[in-house]
């Protein structure tokens, strides 16, 4: 599914369009974009959705007497060739025969469905389906796409229900070699990536939005995907049970660090008392331009703590989940820029953060089994003070439990060869010096420069924003046939509107 043009070539320019259009490229003669064709007499310009530059073809007569490679923008020659192949403009496309093919077999299960719906007295559901289906049946049949054509791949693929999808691991042959990082996180995400996918789909099929043969459009599951990959190499700080198991006696370890850091020194103490000894060893951070990491087990505390501590005069922010990731961004530069010394968190602060300058971890209720407070999680938590020379963890807990003796002798073990190494090769450790760069989350200054162009108040210009998002949810909506989401986003956008104007 290509098109090879070639100079001298004989193309007519409708030809050349209608070819070009098969694979799904749209005629735009005002917005030239990916995936857009423009046509100006007897010159076709190309903007292939995979390239940064555009295809020019001159034609004389029906026939292709020159190629040029041109920049989209200033419309500029970058240089001539004589043969190029044009790839299509979206990732799903099918051949005609193909098409017809599928639907058929759509119309053969989208009468079965509506037979099941109607038994079920689900008659709502089944008109929506119904209409669903037969729009998109009716722009396959006429430009060979629609929105959301992936759902049909089993039709199209003419793949038996349940069959395997296919995947870039496909493309590989023979004995390749698979790395999978951070393995402790990766691995559990492959293996629910096709619950997680099922469980969304099958909604959309019980109340008539898609086919059942929506459901072969589909992730891997961890058996298919362990079965694709042979070669495998696990890569974590702190490996799970899965990974030691299938490793086996090939299990390599990498504790040395070339700074010649070792890990932090893990210190337990009661919690009786705990807020008024980590202000203390905040204070005493904060006097050698140090910071700390404080981690607790829910938002709450979080945020809880972060105000205590706020009151007693500790410069301290709070970093959770509800936090957007660019706001995120900027709490964790300014804590590096010493705009504040204290960070409080739950799960944020594990594996990821790189930040020099932290050298105390406090871990409050350390003793407290689960998710938050296993031996993985306090060991990775306890590793955001190792890139500083002065790094210690601080666990507060009444009791020892066994995640925390696993995690505190696993400390220890890597602390001893660590020290024992650096002694052998003379190296003295050395804190990282890490440069403060700027980020994406310095965009802001942008928006503050077109308020400022706009004159609104900001509040105003956001409501302004927030309307403009909303009125696309909504073309999207109908477009999708949503109707009734779409009515309740134009109520929605008609209050927004009444409120700016009073």
């Amino acid at each position: 599914m290509l098109v090879i043009l070639n100079t001298d070539a004989v193309v007519p320019r409708d030809e050349l369009i209608a070819s070009l259009i098969r694979i799904q490229y749209e005629r735009n003669d005002y917005e030239f974009k990916r995936g857009k064709i423009r046509v100006r007499g007897d010159v076709v310009e190309i903007f292939p959705s995979y390239s940064e530059q555009a295809v020019r073809l001159e034609l004389n007569q029906d026939r292709i007497f020159r190629i040029s490679i041109i920049d989209p923008v200033s419309a500029k020659i970058i240089n001539r060739t004589e043969q190029i192949a044009i790839y299509p403009a979206k990732h799903f496309i099918a051949s005609g025969e193909r098409i017809i093919s599928a639907i058929g077999s759509i119309k053969e299960e989208l009468a079965v469905q509506l037979k099941i719906l109607r038994q079920k007295n689900k008659l709502l559901e089944a008109q929506r389906l119904e209409s669903r289906t037969n729009y998109d049946l009716d722009m396959l049949k006429e430009i060979g796409y629609c929105h959301g054509i992936e759902n049909y791949s089993r039709h199209l693929n003419g793949t038996p229900a349940g069959s395997r999808p296919w995947s870039m691991i496909d493309y590989f042959r023979g004995d390749f070699l698979t790395i999978i990082d951070e393995s402790h996180a990766t691995v559990p995400q492959i293996r629910g990536m096709y619950a997680g996918d099922r469980a969304r789909k099958e909604t959309l099929v019980e109340y008539g939005f898609r086919l059942p043969s929506c459901l072969d459009n589909r992730p891997l599951k961890f058996d298919e995907f362990s079965r694709l990959v042979k070669q495998v190499v696990f890569v974590s700080a702190t490996p799970d049970e899965y990974e030691l198991n299938l490793s086996a006696n090939k299990v390599t370890e990498q504790i040395i660090r070339p700074t010649g850091l070792i890990d932090p020194e893990i210190i337990v103490k009661p919690t009786q008392g705990q807020i008024e000894d980590l202000i203390l060893q905040i204070k005493e951070r904060a006097k050698n331009n140090q910071r700390v990491l404080v981690t607790t087990l829910t938002k709450r505390m979080s945020e809880d703590l972060a105000n205590y501590l706020a009151e007693q005069g500790i410069k301290v922010k709070y970093l959770h989940s509800e936090i957007q990731t660019i706001q995120r961004s900027v709490i964790l530069k300014e804590l590096r820029e010493k705009k504040f010394d204290c960070l409080v968190g739950i799960n944020l602060l594990r594996e990821g953060l790189d930040l020099p300058e932290v050298s105390l971890v406090a871990i409050l209720d350390a003793d407290k089994e689960g998710f938050l407070r296993s031996s993985t999680a306090l060991i990775q938590v306890g590793g955001r003070a190792a890139r500083n020379l002065d790094g210690t963890v601080i666990m507060y807990a009444d009791t020892i439990t066994r995640s925390m003796k696993e995690a505190i002798d696993e400390s220890r073990r890597r602390r001893l060869k660590q020290i024992e190494f650096n002694r052998q090769h003379k190296i003295t450790p050395r804190s990282i010096d890490k440069a403060i760069k700027k980020g994406i989350e310095d965009s802001g200054q942008i928006e503050e420069f077109v308020q400022e162009l706009t004159g609104e108040p900001t509040e105003q210009y956001q409501l302004h924003k927030y309307i403009t998002e909303l009125e696309y949810e909504m073309e999207l909506a109908a477009r999708n046939l949503q109707f009734e989401k779409a009515a309740l986003l134009r109520d929605r956008i008609k209050e927004l509107r009444n409120a700016i104007s009073h």
